[in-house]
């Protein structure tokens, strides 16, 4: 039993991590995002900071919201236990995702490394709202095994931004690349990984426990 929990466990200690660090972050220690918008150069549009930093708040909050709501719903003592809640929770996990793909797609011309990155940002937001309504669709039609294959897709989705991070981090300071070509190496990076690592998931798996 102890066994099949182990995936869970791990997954559930790398989310609350990750939540805990995002919101700590962004609203605790650089609320103002000084060390982030630092790195934008060139950009093609007027940045208003104010506006910005607003959005990025909602985007962060639901971002976290989502990676909550999603970690809750693949346990299976909550999916046995309550149909309903699960339900409802799947329900909070699809609108928070519209959410941060929305907010996403307004900073997304900001990006930083210019119009490269913003065009990665945008292809991120497409395929993990066009991922997401494909696993609502799938429930819809009472395909359970499927629904959940594709929640597995898009819950991946949620660590979007740590695998940037991580990427642009390897590039940076690893192989010595410039910040913002680091950075752009890692919004695409990430979505040949956000489409890579889960299929990996749901081969060797099936599914979480």
């Amino acid at each position: 039993m102890k066994k099949r929990n182990t995936p869970y466990v791990i997954l559930a200690c790398i989310t609350i991590v990750f939540i805990f660090y995002a919101l700590v972050d962004n609203y605790v220690i650089d609320p103002e995002a000084k060390d982030f918008l630092s790195q934008k150069t060139g950009l093609t549009r007027e940045l208003k900071t104010h506006v910005w930093l607003n959005v990025m708040y909602v985007h962060v909050a639901f971002a976290c919201i989502a990676m909550a709501a999603g970690l809750l719903n693949f346990s299976n003592r909550i999916f046995v236990k309550s149909r309903r809640l699960h339900r409802i929770n799947g329900y909070i996990y699809f609108l928070s995702v519209l959410l941060v793909v929305l907010t996403s797609g307004y900073m997304a011309p900001y990006a930083t490394g210019g119009k490269i990155s913003s065009m990665g940002f945008n292809a991120l937001n497409i395929i993990w709202l066009l991922i997401t309504i494909t696993a609502l669709v799938q429930i819809k039609k009472k395909r359970i095994a499927s629904h959940r294959n594709w929640m597995i897709r898009s819950y991946a989705f949620c660590f979007t931004n740590m695998l940037i991070h991580l990427t642009t981090f390897v590039f940076h300071q690893g192989f010595g690349f410039h910040y913002t070509t680091s950075y752009a190496i890692g919004v695409y990076a990430s979505i040949v990984l956000l489409l890579v690592i889960p299929n990996v998931i749901i081969r060797t798996s099936g599914q979480l426990k």
